[in-house]
């Protein structure tokens, strides 16, 4: 993970995200998940790209329970992105980077 990149929980996820004045893309993931794992890395070089744009927020499933069912979170990685506080787009499983490229570009601007 880097600077471009925060973590949220339970407890700050409305603040950070539903709050937040710019979109918010939240990878909902796990230590022991190999397609998370394979790609955090792409997930820190769009932080870095769409930085100002965007917030990249990472959620350990396994360590907060209540947002993930909120959001009915059943395979991960599953990342949403969120924007004005409302759901606008969501993508499951380790998908290449020109895929999430192409979601953020149409869901941000």
């Amino acid at each position: 993970m880097n600077e471009h990149m925060i973590i949220v929980d339970d407890n700050n996820f409305s603040e950070k995200v539903l709050k937040a004045s710019t979109p918010v893309l939240v990878d909902f993931w796990a230590p022991w998940c190999g397609p998370c794992l394979a790609i955090a890395p792409t997930l820190e070089e769009l932080a870095k790209d769409f930085k100002g744009r965007l917030i990249i927020a990472k959620m350990n499933v396994d360590e907060n329970a209540n947002t993930p069912v909120t959001y009915g979170v059943r395979s991960i990685p599953y990342m949403v992105v969120f924007k004005d506080g409302k759901v606008v787009d969501s993508i499951v499983g380790a998908v290449p980077k020109a895929k999430l490229v192409d979601m953020l570009n149409r869901t941000i601007h």
